[in-house]
């Protein structure tokens, strides 16, 4: 695995490994898994009321998750600790942050998720089962998926899928006859009247959730558990989100050509898609529309699974970590508690109860919100605690990687703070948006 040097017969130096494109998967999972169907929504929206006009936010958008992803990246790999276990290393607040937000996201989300993926599969089959029954289907399948095979197979399934998003997406945009004169015009920073949220939303919607704090787990479930695989990990992410920026700009291209030039409105949400298959049904032809809606399943179902499987790796080590810490008592910053990330790397989170246990919580109870009114309390906390993660993650990067905690030799410079204080401002300015737009 390592590639080493041998100094002596007590010391091995590790060399750094080289960048290389062989080595690229947990890149294409944080990708597939960050891009849902609601995100494509909102940028399709944007398109259609802004044109090419806020091309330039995607481009700043795919360098803010670059900069994100490869702290949560560098910390793993730097420190030989899981994200969490910094996390904890800052105070009993992260870890009771933490705890409430992983119960109530993870039981919303489960339902929102299974809904998404059941969508395209009723429009395909119409004279089938009900969405209800689709969306119980695509949950069970998910959990058996994620239960009974480690991540090397998991990475290979999220590769499949997200090949199918790109061809797809890449497809549709190609067929709408892209402007190229006005996509390079939109590259100039400008602000129409009444597009700032859509622009806020453009930089720092669109990939940007948990599963950008369970990139570091990927990395370390791939095999990657030190600061050799630093140039690895570099390259990996910024491919997975120049992926995430074409999805971005496809769509925008999508939503400039075929919405903004016919005012055609799109339902907001999921079913926003649904819109756009019979749109290009009318334009195209019905083909182009199943591909379409095939290209929709793919997307939302590969954001199902790698949720099932990161997230449920994050609340292992939550768990992990939570149990040493009552045997050991607090650690201090700087002490690196053994087997965090070879734990990771060895395939141990993910055949622990606790791994499975989340998995049950994201599958069955949010089965029970599929065929009951959300109630309106746990709405209300879902988009609250949805809404601070993000600044959560950002800022307690900046915190962790400006200090004792990381070796020298890793810390933050100059441009990585500068890139995590904006989204952390970012992030902060969506989170208050966010809370103001709940149904309190």
């Amino acid at each position: 695995m390592a590639d080493t040097v041998e100094t002596g017969a007590e010391n091995t130096i590790a060399r750094p490994r080289k960048a290389s494109w062989t080595y690229i998967g947990p890149g294409i999972v944080v990708a597939a898994t960050g891009v849902g169907a609601g995100d494509l929504v909102a940028t399709l929206i944007a398109g259609s009321r802004f044109g090419y006009t806020l091309m330039w936010a995607a481009v700043i958008g795919c360098v803010v998750k670059i900069s994100l992803a490869e702290a949560a990246g560098r910390w793993h790999l730097a420190t030989g600790r899981t994200l969490f276990d910094g996390w904890r290393s800052l105070g009993g607040w992260t870890t009771g942050y933490f705890a409430v937000y992983v119960v109530v996201w993870g039981f919303v989300y489960g339902a929102a998720a299974m809904s998404s993926s059941a969508l395209p599969i009723v429009a395909l089959f119409p004279d089938g089962p009900g969405l209800r029954v689709w969306a119980v289907v695509t949950g069970l399948t998910g959990l058996v998926f994620v239960w009974f095979n480690r991540y090397a197979v998991f990475e290979k399934v999220m590769t499949a899928l997200i090949g199918i998003m790109f061809v797809v997406v890449m497809y549709v945009a190609v067929r709408v006859a892209p402007d190229l004169g006005a996509s390079l015009a939109g590259l100039a920073p400008v602000l129409p009247d009444g597009s700032l949220l859509y622009t806020l939303g453009l930089i720092g919607g669109v990939g940007g959730t948990i599963t950008m704090a369970a990139y570091g787990y990927w990395i370390n479930a791939k095999g990657w558990t030190n600061s050799t695989w630093m140039k690895v990990m570099r390259l990996d992410n910024r491919v997975a989100y120049l992926t995430t920026g074409l999805f971005v700009v496809a769509m925008l291209v999508v939503g400039a050509e075929l919405l903004h030039s016919t005012r055609t409105a799109l339902t907001s949400g999921d079913r926003g898609l649904i819109d756009l298959g019979t749109v290009l049904e009318d334009r195209f032809g019905a083909t182009t529309a199943k591909l379409f809606l095939v290209g929709f399943f793919a997307t939302s179902f590969s954001s199902l699974i790698g949720v099932w499987h990161g997230v449920s790796l994050m609340f292992a080590d939550f768990v992990e970590r939570m149990r040493k810490g009552r045997a050991g008592g607090t650690e201090t910053a700087g002490t690196e508690p053994a087997g965090t990330v070879e734990e990771v790397a060895a395939g141990a989170r993910e055949r622990s109860v606790p791994f499975r246990a989340y998995l049950l919580w994201l599958t069955f109870p949010p089965i029970a919100l599929l065929f009951l009114d959300e109630p309106f309390g746990l709405v209300v906390a879902y988009g609250v605690l949805g809404a601070f993660f993000m600044p959560f993650l950002a800022l307690t990067l900046i915190w962790l990687l400006n200090s004792e905690r990381t070796p020298a030799e890793w810390r933050n410079g100059v441009l990585s703070n500068v890139m995590l204080a904006a989204a952390g401002l970012l992030f902060v300015v969506l989170c208050v948006q966010q809370v103001r737009e709940i149904p309190w």
